[in-house]
């Protein structure tokens, strides 16, 4: 068998790659090409045409084609977007595993908005760790809920993301999570149940699989430090 190194594309004229990203708008009917798209039929790698021109807008502009950037998506919608493959894959995404179906918006997507795949992931863990500091706006008045509570019922989807990674993104009741069984469905639960006054704060929070939560009712449960319930 006869092994060949991938051809070293960084030394093709600029023609090339342009002419390139054409024929792929052209392929597909569009004036514009996405980071996807062109990774798909293309015969370079998007990060290519990147490097050479700076950046995905300006090799499109370059090539005379219409820019493809989506500039009225919320960075909170991107966040929880990332949280949502965080969650399934049970660890950090990947560069490579930000598409479709797992993932809504590409990491091309994030690069065009933050620089770099690292640089959004960055964004992303501030955003998130914030909610800890801003625990003011989990606080209403009494008159937004029962008298007993201070905070409302409802869990917002950051501080959910804060106590699936206190819990390793697992159970704490069976240990099961979405990352070896991709049926598993994780939901953040209250230790001490709403209706006896609990508060929905990170320490009165844990993740539990639908089955093991469904099961517990408003029953009080909780993992001990020697791993017994």
């Amino acid at each position: 068998m006869k092994f060949e190194l991938t051809k070293y594309n960084r030394n093709n004229p600029d023609q090339d790659l342009l002419d390139d990203l054409t024929r792929v708008a052209k392929e597909i009917g569009k004036n514009k090409v996405t980071i996807d798209e062109y990774n798909e039929r293309g015969k370079f790698h998007s990060t290519t045409l990147t490097r050479r021109f700076g950046n995905w807008f300006k090799s499109l502009e370059k090539a005379g084609l219409e820019k493809t950037r989506n500039l009225n998506i919320p960075d909170e919608e991107l966040f929880e977007n990332v949280e949502t493959v965080w969650l399934r894959l049970g660890r950090q995404p990947r560069y490579q595993e930000m598409i479709k179906p797992l993932s809504k918006f590409s990491s091309g997507t994030y690069e065009k908005r933050y620089g770099t795949w690292r640089q959004a992931l960055e964004r992303f863990v501030e955003f998130i760790n914030s909610e800890v500091i801003e625990t003011e706006k989990s606080l209403v008045t009494k008159a937004e809920v029962a008298p007993k509570h201070k905070t409302k019922r409802d869990i917002n989807w950051r501080l959910r993301f804060l106590v699936m990674r206190k819990d390793n993104f697992k159970c704490v009741a069976c240990g099961r999570n979405p990352a070896t069984d991709i049926e598993i469905i994780l939901h953040v639960d209250h230790i001490l149940a709403w209706e006896k006054g609990g508060e929905t704060v990170y320490e009165n929070l844990q993740t539990l699989c639908s089955v093991c939560n469904i099961g517990k009712s408003n029953l009080e449960f909780k993992k001990n430090e020697n791993g017994s319930h």
